[in-house]
């Protein structure tokens, strides 16, 4: 009886499951074109999966060998399972490999349940505690089904209470595999994540690459959206990835915002727009929720505002941008380039950006600095200096990118050190002086594209006048978008952070360094510097070369926790339980160094700004200018004058 009902139940179940693939499918292409190889992403995913997915998920052992053994187990199974008992090929061989996979599957479904049992919080709940059920039940099922396939068993064993308690077992999992994957449950991150692996809109992240540079608006076409809506406003690449969430929670743990107790949970933020994809309300989500929003007070759909819908608009102010959110996420989503797209829309259309944002964005436009200081101020701290202008020279080395950092008071400490350590190596530097302007990361991530552009634009016009080999700032932000985000629109450069340069000077032997004299120190990894662009080891290297103790954080180096700086976030000012920079502090503090490390403004100010007792705060810079041991030239002797003999 089984031999006949399996076939049908099986191809029946296949049947529904490619329906509901071509609803999500149809759900996905709401959104608004995007450019991506059809074929070669498809045929790029195996890979993806194997290697650039599992790079993300191999950090926790337990789950990485979870899920190897349960999805590997499950696709074996699924394909043999329609071979021997869809089509009937009762091989022997094929009995056996499908006994293997669904033993391999089984207890991979162990480990799941065994994680369920007492799940931590960021782990979501509701249908994916029945997951691991569903998937002993496939496994088991199949397992026993197989066995007379197999040989192992004579082909009528058990009789009609087993047969119908395996019907009933292979339902249940059937279900949960092939309807779950396509038309809605905890499996179709499955279906939606290969996908999203094969169409990702950030493809150069895959083979070991990194890409982090927010992409632009066409603002010169005025049918161009201004940012997103509705949820139909996204791409629908960028639909299909949010599809793609499997709700581990990983991004909620590692945000800052979240932990602080602001209005954020980036886990819920993409599950929100999964209800907008599909149209509906939260009441059905089963993980945290925002910080002081209960869960069921938000809705919408495809065609309808997000904002004051979906959520409220001080989540999306309340991220930081430091990507430790998409650092975490084993699905490789992009969380900030949705916030910034939503509120490049708010700032935008709306002009709504909150508390000081206006101003600052209107002091970019009036200064070139989001302060609103006198540009011709620019080079005050530098004025018994006498820095070499570009202007006058023309052609250098090394271009000395200042940044806005040029008006506060603090950094100027930072800058005047920089130029000591450059002097010290004798390095060819010049700066821009009263041309350079702000270099536009602050209006782009507060979602004024148009500033942002208009600034980028002019920076790059005075920078096609000179010529040099390098740009070298103490900045990582302004570092991040001449980098990586000035080359959409034809500013191409080789730019490095201060502390990289630092590192090359030393490993050069262009600096003369003594050991330093303070006590022991921690270094905190700068978001833009870190999972931005990768650089974790430069700043180490040179704090090494100063023979200072480093004692490391919990939290350091991919996972270091954001000082609150980022993303415009001091100036739009959410407010949580607590601060984000007395967090890091927190951190800090746990390690008893004396001393904490930066390679950043923000970094400075966020941390500066915690209420002491606390550890003295300087920059890598400043370590270095005090370590510098001062070369000192012998005086010669003054010449004999010879005086000739006189002849008597």
């Amino acid at each position: 009886m089984l031999n006949t009902i399996l076939p049908i139940l099986l191809f029946a179940a296949l049947a529904l499951g490619v329906l509901g693939a071509l609803r999500r499918v149809r759900m996905w292409r709401q959104g608004r074109p995007a450019a991506v190889d059809l074929l070669g992403g498809l045929l790029a995913m195996p890979r993806r999966y194997m290697v650039d997915l599992h790079h993300v998920v191999a950090r926790d052992t337990y789950i990485a060998n979870t899920h190897v053994a349960t999805a590997g187990g499950a696709v074996l199974s699924i394909v043999l399972a329609i071979l021997v008992h869809g089509f009937g090929l009762h091989n022997r061989i094929l009995g056996y490999a499908l006994l293997l996979a669904t033993v391999i599957m089984f207890f991979g479904a162990v480990f799941v349940f065994k994680r369920r049992l007492n799940p931590p919080a960021r782990l979501s709940k509701g249908p994916w505690m029945r997951l691991p059920k569903s998937l002993l039940a496939f496994s088991a099922s199949f397992f026993l089904l197989t066995l007379p396939v197999a040989g192992i068993l004579p082909a009528d064993f058990g009789g009609w209470v087993l047969a119908a308690i395996l019907a009933v077992g292979v339902l249940w999992g059937v279900s949960e595999l092939f309807f779950g994957m396509t038309w809605g449950g905890p499996m179709k991150h499955a279906f939606a994540g290969a996908l999203h692996l094969a169409w990702h809109r950030r493809a150069e992240r895959f083979g070991g690459g990194r890409s982090t540079g927010l992409k632009p608006l066409n603002l010169a076409d005025p049918a161009a959206p201004l940012g997103v809506e509705k949820p139909k406003d996204f791409t629908w690449n960028q639909l299909l990835g949010f599809d793609a969430c499997v709700q581990c929670g990983k991004c909620e743990a590692a945000c800052p915002a979240f932990a602080a107790g602001q209005p954020l949970n980036p886990k819920k933020l993409i599950q929100d727009m999964v209800v907008g994809l599909a149209g509906g309300t939260d009441a059905t989500f089963a993980g945290s929720p925002y910080p002081g929003k209960p869960v069921g007070e938000h809705g919408g759909n495809p065609h309808q505002p997000i904002v004051n819908g979906l959520v409220d608009a001080e989540t999306l102010w309340s991220c930081t941008t430091c990507r430790a959110c998409v650092e975490e996420c084993p699905m490789m989503i992009e969380h900030v380039d949705a916030i910034v797209d939503m509120r490049r829309h708010l700032t935008l259309e709306k002009g709504a950006t909150p508390n000081k944002g206006a101003e600052v964005l209107d002091n970019l436009i009036a200064t070139d600095n989001p302060g609103g200081f006198n540009p011709g101020g620019r080079m005050n701290w530098a004025a018994d200096l006498n820095l070499t202008l570009m202007s006058e020279k023309k052609t250098t080395q090394v271009l000395f990118w200042v940044g806005d950092g040029a008006f506060d008071m603090r950094n100027q400490r930072t800058l005047r050190a920089f130029v000591k350590v450059l002097r010290a190596a004798q390095v060819d530097f010049a700066v821009l002086g009263l041309e350079e302007r702000d270099s536009g990361d602050v209006a782009r991530r507060l979602g004024d594209e148009a500033t942002f552009q208009l600034l980028a634009k002019r920076n790059i016009q005075t920078l096609s006048k000179y010529s040099f080999t390098r740009i070298v700032t103490c900045d990582p932000h302004s570092f991040h978008v001449l980098k990586n985000e000035y080359g959409a629109f034809d500013g191409n450069y080789l730019v490095q952070h201060h502390s990289t340069f630092m590192a090359e000077l030393v490993t050069g032997g262009k600096l003369n360094l003594g050991q330093h004299k303070g006590g022991s120190v921690t270094y905190h990894d700068p978001c833009y510097l870190g999972r931005y662009n990768g650089e974790y080891q430069a700043p180490r290297d040179v704090l090494k070369a100063l023979g200072i103790e480093v004692r490391e954080m919990q939290r350091s180096g991919f996972r270091s926790r954001c000082c609150g700086g980022g993303g415009g976030a001091p100036i739009t000012d959410i407010p949580g339980r607590q601060r984000i920079p007395d967090m890091r502090m927190d951190d800090i503090r746990e390690t008893q160094a004396e001393l904490v490390a930066v390679g950043c403004p923000q970094c400075t100010a966020m941390l500066e700004g915690v209420v002491e007792p606390r550890p003295l705060i300087k920059d890598i810079a400043e370590l270095v200018a005090d370590a510098l041991v001062e070369e000192v030239v012998a005086a010669k002797p003054a010449p004999v004058k010879r005086i000739p003999a006189q002849v008597h």
